[in-house]
């Protein structure tokens, strides 16, 4: 019976599939449903109640995966940390960003912005050359600037995380869906990277020369009415799939929520609605077949190559 338990929890380990949630040592689950009955796209996922501490539901949360855009929130956290003057004006600049090379952006090289536009471009549009820019304007610089996103990342507990640029289009910008609640709750606390995030759509100002553009949120969930939307980043590149990291409200609760490589354009918000469904009502919708299809390939992937779980 013993041999039975064990290699059906291997299975499970490997699978990324719990018949319960998962917590670390130091947290107690507090499952409202059946884990079994929720289906999801994305490779990983970890969902948090915030007043608990507790794992509401887990799926390969401790995989070591490229995270795309999801790097600016650290970004932004190690910028409003720095306290510098936010309305001090600066100007673009991506030249120790060599992953910017041959990056189409509409924001042109040397123009100026106040830090706290910069700042709200970056995080609200996933706008990469602002992201570079509040690198480079950094004390100490662009490298100070990653050997402070790095050092955060250690502060908070974030033991399989680890950045070499500020924008996220480097396939080395990794992390897990466990350590990305960490900076979820971390960033949360801070109202400006609150509001920054969830802010709809904003037209900025740029001098120097003179021009103006509009930016939309990349998270469409903040547009919804029936979503309450505190804090938010996306991501996508080749590399990392389509990631979605937000604190919202489900079951009338303070809720982290982290989803990384999910397949197709709206599957990781898909997701997001399916996982607040089951938390609400214990009920999951289907998931596309070339959704789950992605997620097996890539699972099957890191089990050829040996790479289940992170070491914790």
């Amino acid at each position: 019976m013993k041999i039975r338990l064990s290699i059906l929890s291997l299975f499970f380990a490997v699978t990324g599939v719990f018949l319960t949630p998962i917590a670390s040592a130091d947290e107690t689950t507090a499952a409202p449903r059946e884990t079994k009955t929720l289906k999801l796209a994305s490779g990983s996922s970890l969902l948090l109640d915030i007043q608990t501490n507790k794992v509401i539901y887990a799926s390969n949360p401790d995989v070591v995966v490229p995270i795309a855009s999801v790097s600016k929130l650290m970004t932004g956290l190690v910028v409003v940390e720095s306290r510098q003057n936010m309305d001090e004006y600066i100007d673009v600049n991506i030249s120790d960003t060599p992953e910017m090379k041959g990056v189409f952006s509409r924001v042109k090289l040397r123009s100026e912005l106040p830090r706290r536009e910069m700042l709200l471009i970056a995080l609200m549009s996933s706008e990469n050359r602002a992201a570079a820019t509040l690198a480079h304007h950094y004390p100490g610089g662009y490298a100070a600037f990653i050997a402070a996103m790095n050092a955060k990342a250690r502060a908070l507990g974030m033991t399989n995380t680890h950045f070499v640029e500020p924008t996220g289009l480097s396939p080395r910008n990794v992390s897990t869906a466990r350590d990305l609640s960490k900076l979820l709750i971390a960033a949360h606390k801070y109202p400006l990277l609150t509001e920054l995030s969830t802010t709809k759509e904003k037209t900025v100002s740029f001098r120097k020369p003179n021009y103006s553009l509009g930016f939309r949120n990349t998270d469409h969930l903040v547009r919804k009415p029936d979503w309450d939307i505190q804090l938010t980043k996306t991501g996508f590149t080749n590399e990392a799939g389509h990631c979605l990291v937000l604190v919202t409200r489900m079951s009338n609760r303070p809720v982290a929520l982290v989803l990384l490589d999910a397949y197709g354009k709206y599957t990781h918000f898909a997701d997001a609605a399916r996982i607040r469904n089951w938390v609400e009502t214990g009920k999951s919708a289907n998931v596309a077949s070339a959704a789950l299809q992605y997620k097996s390939d890539k699972n099957l992937k890191q089990r050829q190559s040996g790479v289940v779980e992170a070491s914790k």
